[in-house]
C-alpha cells in the first residue's frame, strides 16, 4: 500500500511537527508564522482550526483560539491558508487539529471532502473519543484523510488498543495530564516506559507533545519517540508576530533532535 506523505516523513526520520492557530494574530501573520516553521526544519504542522472553547489547551493557546475567534475567522478562512501552504509547500504534510463542533456543523462528509481539496493531509480531534469516531475515520480515510488521537498517561492497555486501531501514521503521545502549555521538565521515566509499553501494544510509530519548548526535550524525547510536536512555546511567539524568535526555537527543537 501506497504511503500517505505523514507516513512517508516518519519512515525517513523522526519529524519535528509544529502547531500554529490559523488566523493568529491575523490571518496573514499566520502565513508567516508557518512559513517560519518550514524554513526553521519544521517537518509536519498541525494547523489550529479557531474554536470558541477549547477544553484540551492551556492558557497560550486558549488566547489565540478567542483573538481568532473573535476576529471572525472560520474554517473556510482556515481552508484558503491550508490551501496556500500546500501549492508553495506540497511536500510539508498538513494536520487540522480541530474540536468536533466545526465538522459537525459543516457535516463530516463536507468538511473532509473540503479539507482535502484545500490541501489537509489528516485531522487530530481532541474531543472526539476513539469509541465514537468510527463513521468519521471512516469519512476521512475515504478522502485520503489520516485521523491521528490522543493518548494520555492514564490510559489502560484497552484503551491503548483502541488508539493504536483507530490512529493511522503514528499515536500523538500526551506527554502529561491536564492541558497543554509549557514546561521546564518532563516525567523521563515515566514516558520512556509508556511509549515503549505502547508501541508493543500497537506497532504504531508514537509522537510526544504537550510541554514540549527546549532543546534539551527534544534531545531527550527524540531518543525515546518516534516524533515530537511543539504548540505552546510557538503560539507564545506567534501572538507577537515574533518570526525571527519563531526560527530560533525551530533550529534550536531540530538541532535537538540531530
Amino acid at each position: 500500500m501506497k504511503l500517505s506523505l505523514i507516513g512517508e516523513i516518519f519512515s525517513r526520520k523522526k519529524p519535528l511537527i509544529c502547531y500554529f492557530m490559523a488566523g493568529y494574530p491575523s490571518l496573514e501573520k499566520s502565513y508567516e508564522t508557518a512559513k517560519a516553521l518550514i524554513q526553521s526544519g519544521a517537518d509536519i504542522l498541525e494547523v489550529g482550526v479557531p474554536f470558541s472553547d477549547p477544553v484540551a489547551d492551556g492558557p497560550t493557546i486558549q488566547v489565540a483560539h478567542e483573538k481568532a475567534v473573535k476576529d471572525g475567522i472560520t474554517p473556510i478562512n482556515v481552508f484558503q491558508l491550508t490551501e496556500s501552504l500546500k501549492k508553495e509547500f506540497p511536500e510539508i504534510p498538513l494536520i487540522l487539529m480541530t474540536y468536533y463542533n466545526p465538522i459537525y456543523v459543516m457535516g463530516e462528509q463536507d468538511f473532509c471532502k473540503l479539507a482535502k481539496e484545500k490541501g489537509a493531509d489528516g485531522f487530530i480531534v481532541p474531543d472526539l473519543p476513539p469509541d465514537e469516531a468510527e463513521n468519521f475515520k471512516r469519512t476521512a480515510n475515504s478522502f485520503g484523510l489520516e485521523t491521528i488521537f490522543l493518548l494520555a498517561p492514564t490510559s489502560h492497555e484497552k484503551r491503548i488498543k483502541l488508539i493504536g486501531e483507530m490512529s493511522d501514521s503514528f499515536i500523538y503521545y500526551v506527554s502529561l495530564t491536564g492541558i497543554t502549555g509549557e514546561r521546564d521538565t518532563l516525567p523521563w521515566e515515566e514516558l520512556e516506559n509508556k511509549v515503549r509499553q505502547i508501541k508493543k501494544i500497537t506497532g504504531k510509530k508514537v509522537a510526544v507533545g504537550f510541554g514540549v519548548s527546549k532543546k534539551e526535550h527534544t534531545q531527550k524525547l527524540s531518543q525515546i519517540s518516534d516524533g515530537v510536536i511543539v504548540g505552546s512555546a510557538v503560539v507564545k511567539l506567534q501572538g507577537k508576530a515574533d518570526i525571527e524568535g519563531i526560527k530560533n526555537l525551530v533550529k534550536q527543537l531540530k538541532e535537538g533532535m540531530e
